[in-house]
């Protein structure tokens, strides 16, 4: 983990600082933007590994700059707010966060999400592509095709889907999903957050996301792809 770089898009100096004097311990390399235009400015100009996105900003809000950014980049967003409800939680993976998590927290738990998600995004360097019936993803370039058609997806759907090729045919419980991508968030052992991410993904693969053929719904369980 060692020199990533985390950018911190938030107006609260205090939590600033501490943040980054945080990360800096940990030995990541810490840029800051006190606004949301700044902080888009900054993604294009710098290209940090990861974004730490305050929901409250002065000029534009959080969740319309995560928008922006997925517009434009694939880059991991951590999402940090006071809101602390199920729905706010669930606006925010909708908007295409990573991940969520809610102040005032603790230092640690941070760490621990932040190297989560940099995981997720670093393992799936591998060398050949991999198929699964019209699904097809290259690793190394990061790209997912079906039917033979680019889809453009975050680092958490490409995760996502590469858990459920990896595993197709088998039925996948949503414990066992969020214990493979998503093992130090407590947020989704507690609400629909893995519903939200399978649901965001089935609009990008699916011919029709209402009656999905590749990613199916076991009721009581949880998910199985199908590959044929």
């Amino acid at each position: 983990m060692a020199h990533k770089r985390i950018l911190i898009i938030d107006d609260d100096p205090d939590i600033v600082k501490t943040v980054t004097a945080n990360l800096e311990l940990d030995g990541f390399s810490v840029l800051n933007a006190a606004c949301g235009s700044d902080g888009l400015a900054a993604v294009r100009e710098h290209g940090p590994d990861l974004v730490l996105l305050d929901l409250g900003l002065p000029d534009i809000d959080g969740i319309k700059v995560c928008q922006i950014l997925r517009r434009e980049s694939d880059v991991p967003v951590i999402m940090l707010s006071a809101r602390d409800t199920v729905a706010d939680k669930l606006l925010g993976l909708e908007c295409g966060a990573d991940d969520y998590l809610v102040k005032p927290f603790n230092a640690l738990e941070l760490s621990a999400r932040i190297r989560t998600v940099l995981r997720r995004v670093g393992r799936s360097e591998l060398s050949a592509p991999c198929r699964a019936g019209e699904v097809c993803l290259d690793y190394r370039n990061h790209q997912a095709t079906i039917h033979g058609r680019d889809v453009s997806l975050t680092r958490t759907e490409f995760a996502l889907l590469e858990l459920f090729v990896s595993h197709a045919g088998e039925t996948l419980s949503r414990d066992f999903i969020q214990s493979q991508n998503w093992a130090d968030s407590k947020l989704y052992s507690h609400s629909r957050a893995v519903d939200v991410h399978v649901q965001r993904l089935r609009k990008k693969i699916e011919d029709n996301p209402q009656v999905p053929r590749l990613i199916l719904t076991i009721p009581g369980v949880g998910y199985r792809f199908e590959a044929a």
